[in-house]
């Protein structure tokens, strides 16, 4: 399979065992037509099939995600792309790193390797194409032209519409076990960090800043799933047009530091975040990147407004709340 839009056939450079991309992710909600109102709205395409939802990117049609029903929100699993030549290198690497391998979950049958990783969580390997871009992504700017009215009426503004996940964020209990995980057994390399409160992982073979992400909780849990848009623009109209939805809740819009991105969070149903990002940073495959530790009040954000409390609350910690 190959696209425009940053989903192609993989092509492997000599990096060592690592996987390349996020292939999807499975998540358990408790009714799918939240999950379909809000991933609509947000900008995907949204699909039923076989009782569950499917959520794919405009253009490319890749399917990102897909949502079942459960008692409570949580990832049932994310399935990670690797070369289809790393796929024996992983099952020897895997088995000798004493983690014990799993037969897949009802429903769910691959050519995959599963396993649970330091939380427990179901995670797969799998050959499959390459989603994260073997570039920088460009971000869409152009000057305005004097002489003229630049901005179009909010009638006539393009919708928001993703252009690939770009990463995924958890809470964990510990997030130095969770950056040794994730680096010993699926090759991840840690591309910076703030001691134990959040730290950042990127693929060998090119990828965004991170592909995973982890910050200190309680419990483990989803934090946010960050999609990729080609402007600044583009992510401020997606929070306006989710606000008008009746999705108000979140934060933004501003830019981080770790990672550089411009960002609005749309607080989804469950608590949890759906992000916007624009112009993340990007480590080729040709690079080793020095991942530092950062201090906290260096770690967050360079502008935007301040944080709501419930930005840095675990739900699944607190299902009340």
């Amino acid at each position: 399979m190959t696209t425009t839009m940053g989903v192609k056939a993989p092509n492997r450079r000599d990096r060592g065992l690592g996987i390349h991309s996020i292939g999807e992710f499975v998540l358990a909600v408790p009714r799918l037509a939240d999950a379909e109102r809000f991933y609509r709205s947000f900008g995907l395409d949204v699909g039923r099939e076989g009782g569950l939802l499917e959520l794919r990117t405009e253009g490319d049609g890749y399917r990102w995600g897909r949502v079942v029903e459960g008692p409570r929100k949580a990832i049932h699993h994310i399935a990670f792309h690797c070369f289809p030549e790393d796929l024996d290198g992983f099952k020897r690497h895997i088995e000798s790193e004493g983690v014990e391998l799993l037969a897949p979950p009802p429903g769910f049958a691959s050519n995959g390797l599963w396993f649970r990783d330091q939380d427990g969580m179901t995670v797969e390997i799998r050959p499959g194409v390459k989603t994260s871009p073997d570039r920088k992504m460009p971000a869409d700017y152009e000057p305005t032209d004097s002489g003229k009215r630049n901005a179009p009426y909010r009638r006539n503004a393009r919708a928001t519409r993703p252009r690939r996940l770009s990463h995924i964020l958890r809470f964990t209990t510990d997030v130095s076990r969770a950056v040794a995980f994730y680096g010993r057994v699926l090759g991840l390399r840690l591309s910076d960090r703030s001691g134990d409160l959040v730290a950042f992982m990127h693929g060998i073979h090119g990828s965004d800043h991170h592909l995973m992400a982890f910050a200190k909780s309680e419990a483990p849990g989803l934090h946010h799933l960050s999609w990729d848009v080609p402007s600044i623009d583009a992510v401020g109209l997606g929070a306006m047009t989710m606000a008008d939805k009746g999705y108000r809740q979140g934060w933004g819009t501003g830019r981080h530091v770790l990672g550089s991105n411009y960002f609005h969070y749309i607080r989804d149903p469950w608590g949890s975040f759906c992000e916007y990002s624009c112009d993340i940073d990007f480590v080729p495959a040709s690079m080793d990147w020095e991942g530092i530790d950062h201090p906290a009040e260096d770690s967050f954000y360079l502008w935007g407004p301040d944080v709501p409390p419930e930005f840095l609350l675990n739900t699944e910690a607190h299902p009340e709340r």
